[in-house]
């Protein structure tokens, strides 16, 4: 098969990518000039584990090809797949569609032989048929058809969700279109990997149902985790004994700062607004969004009452501040309602992270940044365990403890314990939905 891909971002590029490793002539298209060249140098514009090796593996297999001019992608491609942003919009909320109409509309004014035309991004239900008619509307003699294929990639592990996935969603309308897209993803359905077929509708809606349904599941435990600070429990051992049901699940029950990242915060606001639309609100979700901004800011407070109140003058060390380990990505990270209150309290602030200083230069102004974890603890007053990086969870506690008098640490990942850090030395310990020790800790003692 030949497929062109509209949009070298992080969805685009990993499932182009994939798509040239099972065999297919992939074409990646994008106007960025200077990502279209970097790319062509063999550089990856985005951090994702493995995806360099397996982009010049299949780059010199001629089977990978980059480029600005759509014409040349999309002739002879029997799909072309738009996987360019969509945002959040301004003022209402709702995912912004112009550059998935963009895109449609200029694959219509270059095809001429019969195509389907894949919606790759995260659209809102209904938009779909918007494309097609946006197609039709633009080049009225094209014979085509048009598919929903939405990604449940994760960002850190996008390539093994690519080649062995919980399921592949399509939506489509007739057979025609069905047997193309049946045939790009061929070699998962060799290996017997679910690929549901199903109307343009409820392909739509299943990625916002189960992305808004995740989110719920962390917001959950984020409440619960709340009450057990209150009321004595251990939120990862209620995490566990929820999670050896069944009928629950373990994942998406570990209890932390709040969600991030490029999908649960935008894709939960646009299933609100779609509701709001339909007169049919989704009052969980709205409640999700809510409870998430909240958990947000009781991290700030709990960091603040590590630091007897006020963050003025004190010195404070951040580890991690990407949304998640394994990626570059900061959107909507929990590090932006954080740090940024540190700051502005009057606090100085070092930050360390593998991948983050990429887009965290520009997010977070007035911050130091230092390359070891260790570096950034010496001399300051309180250690923030933000995001759970793999060489964040065998800290030699110790050795921070005695490179810093009195260094009190807000785990707000749970990757440590109070135990830990009493026997390290630190001063204090506080984490979510567990016990800790000294002041900020819910006992205090």
């Amino acid at each position: 098969m030949k497929i062109a891909m509209i949009g070298t971002g992080y969805v685009g590029l990993v499932s182009g990518v994939c798509f040239s490793d099972f065999g297919h002539d992939v074409v990646c298209v994008d106007k960025d000039a200077a990502k279209i060249d970097k790319l062509n140098r063999g550089e990856v514009p985005i951090y994702e584990p493995g995806l360099d090796t397996l982009m010049a593996r299949n780059v010199d297999a001629g089977r990978l090809t980059f480029t600005q001019d759509l014409a040349k992608a999309v002739s002879g491609a029997d799909a072309v797949f738009i996987a360019v942003g969509t945002p959040t919009r301004r003022g209402d909320g709702h995912a912004d569609l112009r550059f998935v109409m963009a895109a449609a509309e200029e694959i219509a004014q270059v095809a001429d032989h019969y195509i389907v035309v894949v919606t790759k991004s995260t659209v809102p239900v209904g938009t779909n048929r918007q494309v097609k008619e946006a197609v039709a509307r633009a080049n009225p003699q094209l014979d085509f058809d048009v598919a929903s294929n939405p990604e449940f990639l994760r960002e850190g592990a996008a390539i093994d969700d690519f080649m062995k996935p919980d399921r592949v969603v399509v939506g489509v309308e007739g057979d025609r279109a069905a047997q193309v897209m049946a045939d790009i993803y061929r070699p998962l359905y060799l290996r017997d990997f679910p690929i549901i077929t199903t109307d343009l509708e409820s392909a739509e809606m299943i990625k916002y149902a189960a992305n808004a349904f995740l989110a719920t599941k962390i917001t959950f435990i984020n409440e619960i985790a709340a009450l057990c600070e209150r009321t004595g429990a251990d939120v990862k051992q209620v995490s566990k004994g929820m999670g050896l049901d069944g009928r629950i699940g373990n994942k998406f029950l570990h209890a932390g700062p709040g969600y991030g990242g490029s999908c649960f915060p935008k894709d939960t606001r646009a299933l609100a607004r779609i509701g709001q639309e339909h007169a049919v609100p989704m009052q969980i979700t709205e409640t999700v969004i809510t409870v998430n901004d909240e958990v947000k800011r009781r991290m700030v407070d709990k960091v603040r009452d590590l630091c007897d109140g006020s963050f003025n003058g004190k010195t404070i060390a951040v580890l991690g501040v990407t949304f998640k380990p394994n990626t570059d990505d900061m959107r909507d990270a929990p590090s932006l309602t954080l740090v940024p209150a540190m700051v502005g309290g009057g606090a100085r602030v070092r930050v360390t992270d593998p991948q983050g200083r990429r887009e965290g230069d520009a997010l977070l102004p007035g911050v130091e940044w230092i390359e070891d974890a260790y570096e950034a603890a010496e001399g300051a007053d309180v250690l923030v365990l933000l995001t759970e990086w793999n060489e964040f969870r065998a800290l030699n506690l110790k050795r921070m403890a005695e490179a810093a008098p009195g260094l009190r640490m807000a785990d707000l990942r749970n990757i440590y314990s109070a135990e830990d850090a009493r026997d390290a030395g630190f001063d204090a310990y506080v984490a979510v939905g567990r016990a800790g020790f000294g002041p900020g800790s819910p006992d205090g003692v």
